[in-house]
């Protein structure tokens, strides 16, 4: 009987063995698919330029995608608070281009007067990112925008970046 039982165990070692080295390519196979996929989304969210900024004091609105937040937005899922400054309006600029020279792969595309737009590259995965800034200097705001060309889910990214520019900006405007 225990004859038996090796000989069935060793008769199976090569299925066994088989069905290892069948999930390892399945695995490897995935992974190679999963880098291509990345590196597809990368290029085109480089060669692509999102039509953006600022009609009637009024920023692009958002997609329906969950990748982007403004300050203008009505919605929850998109809606984030404006910064608030006090004192002028070029002092609240000086302060906000320092801000977003902190921010890590940031550059700025356009730097008029009342609007700022920035590129985000994205470490890593090569990915850009768009952030456009506009100071309402009636109401004492900087209302901004900020979205992934791709992917579809940014994982709170835009929200959380920011959250970041606000608190730089608080700190080197006090």
């Amino acid at each position: 009987m225990g004859i038996c039982l090796l000989e069935d165990s060793e008769a199976r070692m090569p299925t066994l063995n088989k069905i290892v080295i069948g999930v390892l390519v399945a695995g490897a196979v995935l992974a190679i698919a999963m880098v291509i996929l990345l590196a597809v989304l990368a290029r085109v969210s480089r060669r692509t330029t999102p039509a953006l900024g600022v009609t009637d004091g009024a920023l692009t609105p958002c997609p329906d995608s969950p990748n982007c937040v403004c300050s203008q937005a009505e919605d929850e899922r998109h809606a984030i608070a404006p910064i608030a400054y006090a004192g002028s309006m070029e002092e609240a600029r000086v302060a906000l281009l320092s801000a977003i020279a902190a921010m890590e792969g940031a550059s700025v595309v356009t730097d008029d007067v009342a609007y700022i737009r920035v590129e985000i590259h994205v470490k890593g995965f090569g990915f850009v990112d768009d952030a456009e800034f506009v100071f309402d200097e009636e109401a004492q705001v900087i209302h901004f925008r900020s979205s992934a060309r791709v992917p579809y889910y940014d994982y709170d990214v835009n929200r959380k970046r920011m959250e970041g520019v606000r608190a730089a900006f608080e700190v080197t405007s006090n």
